[in-house]
């Protein structure tokens, strides 16, 4: 009697195990993303932002992330320098206007955007598809990749790893990737292997080939909301 028991006990314990190592398995892990994965979850997030002058003529264009279902979006202020209008282009064709500079910071290359509600849009479900963001800092290697539309109708993808997290480029830290970076491409959104945005893209580098500017996520969240801190 005493062996049956010890036997269903054992065969008891082994369930228990099991079962709190699937829980503990399936709560703790992070997914991991390749680039046709990433894109399928970021495409919707980006936008094709055009910077137009009183007379409606585009002034310059690049690359907008959305932040938060409601409409909170960045971009990389060097694209909304001295615009007066700006509108985005979403990758279904909907036009998003009006847009507003809500904040920025030159020196950061960063500008706070704030889009029109989801509901005027006409979003499904009343809100926008979004990016989150990283809480960690990048390291050394890590695989990102880099979204954004070099064209108006074509947003594409490109992959790479981190080189460095932090550079001190013109008194700023900047991260350097060799994902490569296109004309256009300027604002759009530097993501980790999670989909997590890690950076905003700055630009590129003339003293090294195939290395590229990306604006860390401090910098971004200092001009962010309380509620994204």
């Amino acid at each position: 009697m005493k062996t049956k028991l010890l036997a269903v006990s054992l065969i008891f314990s082994l369930i228990v195990a099991v079962l709190f190592n699937e829980g503990t398995t399936s709560a703790d892990t992070i997914g991991v993303y390749n680039a046709e994965q990433s894109y399928a979850m970021a495409g919707d997030a980006i936008f094709y932002l055009r910077v137009l002058k009183n007379d409606g003529t585009a002034s310059s264009t690049g690359t907008g992330i959305i932040l938060s279902p409601g409409g909170t979006a960045a971009t990389a202020y060097h694209v909304v320098k001295g615009g007066q209008r700006f509108e985005g282009v979403m990758a279904d064709g909907t036009v998003i206007s009006p847009i507003k500079v809500t904040r920025f910071d030159e020196l950061k290359d960063v500008a706070v955007l704030e889009l029109p509600s989801p509901a005027a849009m006409k979003q499904k479900g009343n809100a926008y598809h979004y990016l989150p963001l990283r809480k960690d800092k990048l390291k050394h290697g890590e695989a990102v990749y880099a979204l954004g539309y070099p064209l108006k109708n074509t947003a594409i993808i490109t992959e790479g790893i981190v080189n460095t997290p932090a550079a001190d480029i013109n008194g700023r830290s900047r991260i350097l990737t060799s994902a490569q970076i296109a004309s256009g491409m300027s604002g759009g959104p530097l993501l980790d292997s999670h989909g997590e945005l890690a950076g905003i893209i700055s630009g590129s580098l003339r003293t090294m080939n195939n290395i590229h500017l990306v604006v860390n996520m401090e910098d971004l969240r200092s001009l962010l909301p309380a509620s994204f801190q």
